[in-house]
């Protein structure tokens, strides 16, 4: 069964904005946050600033489940307020709904939630407060001294009591169905850059086959802390800033001379909705979905394993193929797209492969169509970075308007369209850390 899916509902939560309104005006606004991260001392670090989010997860779940919050990451917290709200903006009475809200009620078995997550990164006083009491006599650590079953003193022993139920990747998802009740199919994927993307697709796919009428979907992630910080930096995504004073200039996506990308943190979940159900209930649509695929690359681009001989190509064949499959699902031509959404974190090797694979599956258009770029105004937000680049080119279409600073692959300044534009198909696309990519085109309702 192939029902219409439509995106009802926006929750894009990041460093410039805390509400699908709040995130178009900062799209017509050309605004950039990019600030030194105050929530550790990052001064050691190569790369001391980040797209950070102000906000209390506290102000966004139910007075009866603020007790929880004291077990959620960062990444859950995201995930949870990203999702109140994109269930608000999608007008939907849930369990996490106030008693004076009004809209429409859910099925909850009809409902289902597929978020997009990461490797959630251990609290560094939480850790190492277990880890110095697993040494040897000579100082250093050792693994037997950590988890020994019968050594009531093992390292292991001394985190908190409900430490893996904070860490473990599906939390954010976990948090997400119980406060709103939903108790439909439900994933967590690991995908980075592509996990919320792939979350998107995966909803899309439930609704088709008649399991759900509706999902909250996306992804939402956060590695500003020591370990989040350090793992970016060894997979050399992150810019060496040395105390660059304007930050807003560091990330160049697509262009040679940009010295790399910047941490972000974000939640961009959404609703999306099976067409009829939606028009049933007479919900705003931003836009439908009308393509999608997901491939692998054999040979992503990560230094710490890539060898001289075996250096990644030049370009992203599993992207290209990506877009190619969701172009055809969408039944359209590369000349229909009107703007696309790819990663373009600033990373030069990795922009270099995204360049060329845009360029091998649009062909002659590939230089033309306005490009949107969100890595430069929050930095890369990782597995919520797609949820924020669909949450985007759904408002594109819904506004029938390209927001400032649009670039084109072939031109070195910004796109600059010529009177009234039209927007009819938006590509969203992107490939990831380990090699996942994912493509989806958006068409105007």
């Amino acid at each position: 069964m192939n029902r219409s899916v439509v995106i009802t509902g926006l929750g894009p939560l990041s460093s410039i904005s805390n509400s699908a309104v709040g995130f178009w005006e900062s799209l017509q606004a050309g605004t950039k946050s990019i600030t030194p991260i105050d929530t550790f001392d990052a001064s050691g670090f190569t790369c001391p600033i980040a797209g950070q989010v102000t906000a209390s997860v506290r102000d966004w779940v139910p007075k009866s489940y603020r007790k929880a919050t004291k077990v959620m990451a960062r990444d859950t917290e995201l995930a949870v307020i990203a999702a109140k709200l994109a269930t608000d903006d999608a007008g939907l009475l849930t369990s996490g709904s106030e008693e004076t809200d009004s809209g429409f009620q859910i099925n909850p078995q009809r409902t289902g939630c597929h978020i997009g997550a990461g490797l959630i990164a251990a609290d560094t006083a939480e850790m190492s407060r277990a880890v110095v009491t697993a040494t040897d006599d000579s100082g250093a650590f050792n693994t037997k001294n950590w988890g020994t079953e019968e050594s009531g003193d093992a390292g292991m022993n001394n985190l908190p009591p409900l430490w893996l139920l904070k860490y473990l990747p599906n939390m954010p998802a976990c948090h997400v169905t119980i406060i709103h009740g939903l108790n439909g199919p439900s994933n967590t994927i690991m995908g980075a850059e592509a996990g919320a993307l792939l979350s998107i697709i995966e909803s899309t796919r439930v609704i088709q086959r008649d399991a759900a009428d509706m999902c909250v979907t996306g992804g939402a992630e956060s590695r500003l802390n020591p370990l989040g910080l350090l793992r970016w930096d060894y997979a050399g995504r992150l810019a060496h800033t040395q105390g660059e004073p304007n930050a807003d200039d560091i990330i160049k996506p697509f262009n040679p001379d940009s010295v790399g990308s910047i941490m972000g943190e974000a939640g961009g979940m959404l609703v999306v909705e099976e067409e009829q159900h939606a028009n049933n209930r007479g919900a705003r649509a931003y836009a439908r979905i009308t393509g999608f695929a997901n491939t692998q690359s054999i040979d992503p681009v990560l230094p710490i394993f890539n060898t001289p001989d075996q250096e990644p190509s030049t370009t992203d064949v599993a992207l290209s193929r990506a877009i190619k499959i969701a172009l055809k699902q969408a039944n359209i031509d590369a000349s229909d797209l009107d703007a696309v959404l790819p990663l373009g974190i600033g990373q030069p090797a990795l922009d270099t492969r995204e360049e060329n694979a845009l360029r091998d599956s649009l062909g002659k258009n590939a230089g033309n169509v306005p490009i949107v770029t969100l890595a430069d105004r929050m930095g890369n937000t990782l597995s919520a970075h797609a949820g924020m680049m669909t949450a985007a080119g759904a408002l594109m279409l819904h506004n029938q308007e390209l927001p400032q600073q649009c670039k084109s692959l072939d031109s070195s300044g910004f796109f600059a369209p010529d009177g009234t534009v039209t927007l009819n198909h938006i590509l969203i696309c992107t490939s990831s850390l380990a090699g996942q990519c994912a493509a989806l085109v958006l068409s105007k309702i």
